[in-house]
């Protein structure tokens, strides 16, 4: 027997939602129940693909363009999301980039893009999102950060100190926010099988891995789902969970 709670009546921000993770949680908290909105920067058509799965599905869905790096952007997106749902339960901070290069040859703006959408970007969404769960005194926060946020990676440095970022800025606010019944937690994916890891050399990869094999957008999707949506999820803040397939033993 699952343990897992319907997300009826809940809305749920899911930045960067319309490929790969974001997009797998998003179709998971949607067929929980909850009313989905997809954060996208670029593709229309790839957002729109998104929204008709879940109106296909059923589900309650609407999709909105915004840049988290900008507080502007941020700021108005929020102010529509409460105009027209009234609240939000659960926030996703997914949308990530890559600038990869080795350190000496990384230019500036590599790090200043990567960190301004991996790092700034959890800040902002968090800052804007919490607001609105204090007043409620309940809401679920989950930040996707990487196993390389924790290990490294040579030719990420502006996207692991994004990452190992994020976990420093999930346990301080799980710390600030636990008292007005907030949760916040951040996932830790290994290698998924995503766009992203399509142009690396995965048999390389798979090496390293002790289970011998990427991972997949569902089995992030599912660990998001119990963590906001599980009675057992609802004990649980301030943690990173690593999701790699061994790679960080």
């Amino acid at each position: 027997m699952s343990n897992t709670e319907s997300l009826t009546g809940k809305v749920a921000l899911i930045t960067g939602a319309s490929r790969g993770i974001g997009k797998e949680i998003a179709l998971e908290l949607s067929n929980l129940g909850a009313k989905v909105i997809i954060n996208y920067s670029s593709s229309d058509e790839k957002a729109e693909e998104v929204v008709n799965l879940i109106k296909e599905s059923g589900g309650k869905v609407h999709k909105l363009k915004f840049d988290v790096s900008k507080e502007e952007s941020v700021s108005k997106a929020f102010e529509e999301i409460i105009k027209i749902n009234g609240a939000i339960d659960i926030l996703v901070n997914n949308a990530g980039i890559t600038r990869d290069g080795l350190l000496m040859r990384m230019k500036s703006e590599q790090w200043d893009d990567v960190l301004n959408t991996n790092l700034k970007g959890v800040f902002l969404c968090t800052k804007y999102a919490s607001k609105f769960m204090i007043k409620k005194r309940s809401g679920k926060i989950i930040n996707i950060s990487s196993i390389v946020g924790i290990i490294g990676n040579p030719g990420q440095a502006n996207y692991s100190a994004a990452k190992a970022g994020v976990i420093g800025f999930t346990k301080t606010c799980a710390k600030e926010f636990a008292s007005r019944g907030i949760n916040v937690n951040a996932i830790a994916p290994g290698f998924i099988e995503t766009e992203m890891t399509e142009k690396l050399n995965n048999e390389e990869i798979i090496k390293a891995i002790p289970l011998g094999k990427l991972g997949s957008c569902s089995q992030i999707a599912n660990l998001v789902s119990f963590l906001v949506s599980s009675n057992a999820g609802s004990y649980i803040t301030g943690q990173t969970i690593s999701i790699d397939g061994g790679m960080s033993i």
